[in-house]
């Protein structure tokens, strides 16, 4: 496995300690160095000036602020050492070799600006699942703005594992890249399979190729042809499903970019519905 640094950007809500002990299971599977990141308010007197508050009422109010996130930090780092006691991985910001290790980074500011920053300097982008699907600021910058492939896992995961993967194919630039990117994990699976649709490959001599394609890195795939439903992306999560899949692998948005990401379409179903981890990019 050629991953060394994995990056878990977080931010408040429901299913806090579900989350972040989805993310040490990943790091722990693969054995790898998680860097997880917890952003907090940055006090910006020029917003306070353009309301017109008096100066001592804004620093009051600062006061407050930075007592709660101190306050909210405490019990963040309570569960934090608490996760990671229970499942037994050493905290630390140097990597281990063979062995998997996490620190908690904690920085103060805008939040999308340190994630997009943050989550250029590592290998793959942990993300978690936004809540029923509609993205969140935090999910949207490290999917977006990383320039990494991400690997989506459900706010509630109790165990993580790569031994049967299926590939959603439409032939798509992300799609591809996906692929490409997941290759690392698919040479290691036990399982490849892969579903497509006649739109998509108009025949067999695109299944071909990319069969051809994964038998370079040695990867034995097998392949269907389904048909889709009226709703995007949900052939693909009914065969994961239904064939006891740990991992599903797919291009992050589509023929639609953004839009279908925002508004519909696959991406968003799998954001919605998937109660397994995808393995995406865009």
């Amino acid at each position: 496995m050629n991953y060394r640094k994995m990056f878990f950007p977080i931010g408040g809500g429901e299913e806090l300690e579900e989350r972040i002990y989805g993310a040490l299971l990943v790091a722990k599977y693969f054995k790898i160095n998680l860097e997880i990141l917890k952003c907090g308010p940055k006090y910006n007197p020029n917003m306070y000036r353009n309301l017109s508050i008096p100066e001592d009422l804004f620093k009051k109010i600062d006061e407050v602020v930075d007592k709660k996130y101190k306050d909210e930090s405490l019990e963040f780092n309570k569960l934090f050492e608490k996760i990671v006691k229970e499942i037994d991985i050493k905290i630390s910001q140097t990597p281990l070799d063979s062995e998997a290790n996490v620190y908690l980074k904690d920085k103060k500011g805008l939040r999308s600006n340190i994630i997009e920053q943050e989550s250029k300097f590592c290998d793959l982008v942990i993300a978690a699942a936004p809540p029923l699907g509609v993205t969140t600021s935090t999910f949207e910058t490290a999917v977006l703005k990383s320039g990494k492939s991400v690997l989506m896992i459900p706010r509630v995961m109790k165990t993580f594992s790569t031994k049967s993967v299926i590939i959603g194919w439409n032939n798509s630039p992300e799609a591809s890249r996906a692929l490409t990117t997941s290759i690392d994990i698919l040479k290691e699976a036990q399982r490849v399979h892969i579903i497509s649709s006649e739109e998509y490959v108009g025949g067999t001599n695109i299944i071909n190729d990319l069969l051809d394609y994964l038998k370079c890195h040695k990867v034995d795939a097998t392949y269907e042809i389904v048909k889709t439903t009226k709703i995007p992306g949900q052939a693909l999560l009914n065969a994961a499903l239904d064939g006891n899949f740990d991992l599903i692998v797919a291009g992050a948005y589509g023929h639609r970019g953004l839009k279908e990401m925002m508004f519909g379409g696959a991406t968003r179903y799998l954001l919605e519905k998937s109660t397994l981890p995808i393995f995406m990019s865009h």
